[in-house]
């Protein structure tokens, strides 16, 4: 079973490396990449969760009813994706389903950072995405943290998937860095392990990041960008299909899990 989870923000990612891009543009460019990930999710009947911020949803409903309309998972990336605050939870969780029409079970902070549990579950959402268990300068330290699912607060954690013993995360940037055999090894040995993958990734991806004078990335970010990237992924899709893997929604995923017992988290 595979968790495809995409974050739909409005892409202020060049800001971390001191570039400024106006908000329309922002806007376009998540807005075209969400696009082609519905077209190819579309063209290959598989279903998704689109993790939304309410900023982006409230500025393009359409892409919101659009994937609602073709079966996919409205949840929450905050209302803001640069600006935190606990009553953003409840806040964004609300909007989303004035927006959708449906109801927001799920949430992932964005970059994702660190978030109380206890806020989580205040806010009435059911699992949390939030966790990348694996260690990265400058940003993740999770080594405590178990790698597969458990629970908080009686909400369903649901990390990031990542390469059993040595956690090598299975996220973003190995998709467009690591040769896509050796990302198809780490992921059966990570799905053998847990009996599924969690995998994020964002619309932006699949737009052209090389102009390093507009955006500022390097080049381990922006390699194997638009394009490339949409094509990297149909073929890691049309692989996992053809090993006869299956591909859920989250919240879908969630469902199954609760009609199980809740087992004490057990580090691996």
């Amino acid at each position: 079973m595979i968790l495809l989870g995409f974050d739909v923000e409005e892409f202020d990612m060049p800001f971390e490396y001191g570039k400024s891009i106006s908000f329309d543009e922002q806007l376009e460019i998540s807005t075209k990449g969400t696009n082609i990930i519905l077209n190819l999710l579309k063209e290959r009947g598989i279903k998704a969760t689109f993790f939304c911020t309410a900023n982006y949803a409230i500025h393009k409903p359409e892409v919101i009813k659009r994937m609602v309309a073709e079966g996919h998972e409205i949840a929450s990336h905050g209302y803001y994706h640069s600006d935190f605050k606990a009553e953003h939870l409840r806040q964004s969780k609300l909007a989303l389903e004035d927006i959708s029409g449906t109801e927001v079970t799920g949430f992932r902070m964005a970059r994702m950072m660190p978030v109380d549990e206890a806020e989580i579950a205040k806010a009435g959402y059911e699992y949390n995405s939030s966790i990348n268990p694996t260690w990265l300068p400058g940003r993740y330290n999770n080594f405590d943290k178990p790698r597969s699912w458990f629970y908080d607060h009686d909400v369903l954690q649901i990390p990031a998937s990542v390469s059993p013993v040595v956690r090598f995360p299975l996220f973003w940037l190995s998709f467009h860095n690591l040769p896509l055999s050796l990302l198809k090894k780490m992921a059966s040995a990570t799905h053998k392990k847990d009996g599924y993958l969690n995998l994020y990734f964002h619309p932006w991806e699949f737009t052209d990041l090389h102009d390093k004078d507009k955006f500022g990335f390097p080049g381990y970010v922006s390699k194997n960008s638009g394009e490339a990237f949409a094509r990297r992924i149909g073929n890691f899709i049309d692989w996992a299909t053809d090993n006869c893997y299956t591909f859920r929604r989250t919240d879908a995923f969630c469902s199954s899990v609760k009609n199980k017992n809740k087992p004490e988290p057990v580090l691996r």
